[in-house]
């Protein structure tokens, strides 16, 4: 089968579910993953003829039923980097990469400094940091076991040595060590939002790393806000990603706690979308 009838076949029964442009990208990376070749190649070569027509329905199946492509086929590309992910792990967004743009302008690049990343996940935000600050001692805490495993993988993989912590971060009384940076994109989503989340999220990905309570949706942020306060050394910086629509609370809840200098930033799409805070 033509790999381009292919690809006019994935527009039409996925722009339903998704707009064009987001078919068309769909289309790009099975392209990639199924026949090792490029939108180039194609035009190049508008001939080209599938060897894997199986595999290219069993795909289009998947994403009709809103299965992320993250996790057809594994893994997920974040700030350059390739990241192993699963049903256990958050899919990285491009909103989390502007946090570690931020975080990479706000540090000395050649010196030693310890970093924490707090709910780790698959680890993209405290691995990049370990590949981009490579003199840098950087830990990486999640509650769950499953996530862990998927970061220790992908550290294999990016070649980066780190720590590993298992641990509820909202039954630990304090830090074992300071820190010069501690890094968190806690659960912030509350369930009067879950109408915005689409089903792709809603369904393939861990409720526990998105959803917290209407009643207390900042109660990672003051956790691990507390533990920051106690544990960072002087001059150290708190770094979050949090809901858009709590931009001013997190702001007064980090000055309420005793940070100085809380920056509020928004997103490329102009949301209130991180938080950086100096001891």
């Amino acid at each position: 089968m033509l790999i381009k009838l292919l690809q006019d076949q994935f527009i039409t029964e996925l722009t339903p579910i998704y707009d064009e442009l987001e078919a068309q990208q769909l289309f790009l990376f099975c392209l990639e993953e199924l026949e090792e070749k490029t939108r180039i190649d194609l035009v190049m070569h508008p001939d080209l003829v599938t060897a894997n027509p199986e595999k290219w329905a069993h795909t289009l199946e998947e994403l009709r039923n809103q299965k992320p492509i993250q996790h057809i086929f594994g893994k997920a590309y974040f700030y350059g980097y390739t990241f192993q992910v699963n049903e256990h792990t958050l899919i990285p967004r491009p909103e989390t990469e502007e946090l570690v743009e931020w975080i990479l302008a706000s540090v000395p690049a050649d010196q030693p400094i310890r970093i924490l990343d707090i709910g780790t996940g698959s680890g993209c935000i405290g691995l990049t940091l370990a590949k981009e600050l490579p003199q840098s001692q950087v830990t990486l805490l999640d509650i769950a076991a499953e996530a862990l495993q998927v970061a220790q993988q992908n550290a294999k993989n990016l070649g980066v040595q780190v720590n590993f912590i298992q641990q509820d971060i909202l039954a630990l009384p304090q830090l074992a060590t300071t820190f010069d940076v501690i890094v968190s994109n806690p659960p912030y989503i509350r369930q009067l939002e879950k109408v915005e989340i689409k089903k792709n999220v809603m369904d393939y990905e861990p409720h526990t790393a998105l959803f917290v309570t209407d009643q207390d949706p900042l109660i990672f942020y003051r956790k691990i806000a507390a533990l920051a306060f106690d544990n960072l050394q002087t001059g150290g910086q708190l770094f979050y990603e949090i809901n858009q629509y709590l931009g001013q609370e997190m702001v007064e809840l980090l000055t309420s706690i005793g940070f100085k200098n809380t920056e509020l930033r928004r997103d490329l799409l102009q949301n209130d979308r991180m938080t950086k805070s100096v001891i």
